[in-house]
């Protein structure tokens, strides 16, 4: 397996991106990214089968329409982390900014803690075989899965009292799921959301998205696999359609 090591420090994010992408072109298997402060655009558009170790933190729109790579931040990340991503993983071992997964549209999400708002904005997919998956461990702040089209959102709110404690989850949401750890107070549900009963189709249904998330942050899975979560799926397939004058 051949390795490229690159010192991100004081590097504008342009020939660091530059760098990665001929690494990637010579056959590099896995890059080892130090000292990264908030540079923008890693991994994006990337094809192919190569690791990226991110040590420090991750600057926005990390893995925008990638397709196959593994990106790990050892850090935090700034805002929409995947955003319209067709393929991959991506590994957050700490918390992340607002619109994570925004547009996403294949592969998988994993966040260790905390997100800000608009978690999973516009999200979709196509059939059954792209399915995109974001897993947050801890909390979300507003607007979660704000316009959904598609894909799974699954919040399992480890070490807190609320994982989502703002308005407007769902919020014209017409397509997709949404899980979320315990109860959700039906005042905090957005235009076009309804709840619906979580049960052992559900559970079967998020396991293997639970263990994943468990294996990456070095959790035990067994006491997130029961039937505690509050589903959300869609009232309608067109939730604003009063809101136009047709003629």
């Amino acid at each position: 397996m051949k390795k490229v090591e690159i010192d991100a420090k004081g590097m504008h994010y342009t020939p660091l991106n530059k760098m990665i992408r001929e690494a990637v072109k010579n056959g590099a298997k896995e890059i080892i990214l130090d000292n990264v402060i908030g540079q923008r655009f890693i991994a994006d558009g990337l094809k192919g089968d190569v690791t990226i170790r991110i040590n420090g933190v991750a600057g926005g729109d990390l893995g925008m329409f990638m397709n196959g790579p593994t990106c790990i931040v050892n850090g935090n990340c700034d805002h929409a982390p995947g955003n319209t991503m067709d393929g991959g993983t991506i590994v957050i071992h700490g918390s992340a900014g607002d619109a994570v997964a925004h547009s996403m549209r294949g592969g998988k999400l994993f966040v260790e803690k905390n997100i800000g708002y608009r978690g999973g904005i516009h999200m979709k997919q196509y059939e059954e075989d792209r399915r995109p998956a974001l897993v947050v461990g801890g909390a979300s702040h507003a607007f979660l899965g704000e316009y959904m089209a598609g894909g799974l959102i699954i919040v399992l709110g480890i070490g807190q009292e609320n994982p989502v404690m703002d308005r407007g989850i769902g919020s014209g949401i017409h397509g997709g799921m949404i899980v979320i750890r315990g109860e959700v107070k039906d005042e905090l549900l957005g235009v076009g959301a309804r709840k619906m009963e979580f049960g052992e189709k559900e559970l079967e249904m998020i396991t293997p998205y639970v263990e994943e998330f468990c294996k990456h942050f070095d959790t035990e899975p067994s006491g997130l696999l029961d039937t505690n979560y509050t589903c959300i799926v869609p009232a309608s397939t067109r939730p604003f359609a009063g809101k136009y004058t047709w003629e």
